[in-house]
């Protein structure tokens, strides 16, 4: 069973790329789930990351103040300012625009660290900086979205911080009173939480793409394209961002992945929750969680092969 959950979180990229195929090829066969299910999945995901964090996660935190600061400010100005430019350079319409820059305000993906992990980078830089730049989310990303989208239409950032307090955080501090009261269970069940996330994941992104398969028929290459140079360019320059500040090796691949790998999920159900009428919104939060994975799995053996 174990080896099974290895192949599983190893392969992920490959596995949501399938699902997103079959949601796009064949709508039907996960149109019938509601979107209404996307923030209790993305919901699991985040309990599942409170399970995983122990308190050294936090120390590393503290003790390393620097390093994370790094990481965070590069984190949230590197990938909005680079989804802002994006939509000027594309000429994005409002709905793909709106999307775009969800993306880039959001806090770093859960899969990093298993990425950071494959690509021998620095792991406790990397769940540190996962971490501390989920708890500032509720504060940045609305505030990131409404200094860069506020011009567009109009942005409901209370509603989207009490979103991501219930979405995200709420689960999350679920997880950790989980793993402080019942340490036995949660012993049990961590060796699965990678497989498991990565299969949730899967069927999320399969349930946005079938929701907007049509759209995303009329806007794929376009969106496919902004997606892929905001994500090759925030791994490249959180890389050299590590360089210039003599950061090791190691700092550096976490920082790369950390700052390159968004929380697109959140991205996509921020988008249903408060652009619901425009639908589009959801469809870079979608490509981006297929697109990202497989950069990851790229990245993680030229890091490691190097």
């Amino acid at each position: 069973m174990g080896k099974i959950c290895d192949f599983i979180a190893r392969w992920m990229g490959v596995m949501v790329l399938l699902v997103a195929a079959v949601a796009l090829m064949a709508p039907v066969s996960l149109s019938w789930i509601g979107t209404w299910v996307i923030n209790p999945m993305l919901g699991v995901i985040m309990f599942g990351m409170g399970l995983t964090l122990t308190m050294q996660d936090f120390k590393v935190v503290l003790s390393r103040p620097r390093d994370i600061l790094i990481g965070c400010l590069t984190q949230f100005t590197v990938m909005p300012l680079l989804a802002l430019a994006l939509t000027w350079a594309f000429s994005l319409p409002e709905e793909l625009a709106i999307g775009v820059i969800l993306v880039g305000c959001c806090p770093g993906g859960t899969a990093s660290n298993v990425i950071t992990f494959l690509a021998k980078g620095d792991l406790a830089l990397s769940v540190g900086m996962t971490a501390a730049s989920t708890l500032l989310a509720p504060l940045l990303t609305p505030l990131l979205v409404w200094l860069m989208a506020g011009t567009m239409v109009d942005v409901d950032t209370l509603g989207m911080l009490m979103s991501i307090v219930y979405v995200v955080i709420a689960p999350i501090v679920c997880g950790l009173l989980c793993q402080r009261f019942l340490p036995d269970l949660t012993r049990r069940v961590k060796p699965y939480l990678p497989a498991f996330s990565s299969i949730v994941i899967a069927l999320l992104v399969g349930i946005i793409v079938s929701h907007n398969a049509d759209r995303l028929m009329v806007a794929g290459l376009l969106v496919m394209a902004v997606v892929m140079i905001h994500n090759l360019l925030g791994l490249c320059i959180g890389f050299l961002t590590g360089r210039l500040l003599h950061l090791a090796k190691p700092k550096c691949v976490a920082l790369s992945v950390e700052v390159g790998m968004q929380n697109s999920g959140l991205a996509s159900s921020l988008a249903v929750l408060h652009f619901a009428a425009y639908p589009l919104a959801t469809i870079p939060g979608a490509v981006f969680s297929v697109w990202h994975n497989i950069s990851g799995a790229l990245v993680a053996k030229l890091y490691s092969s190097k």
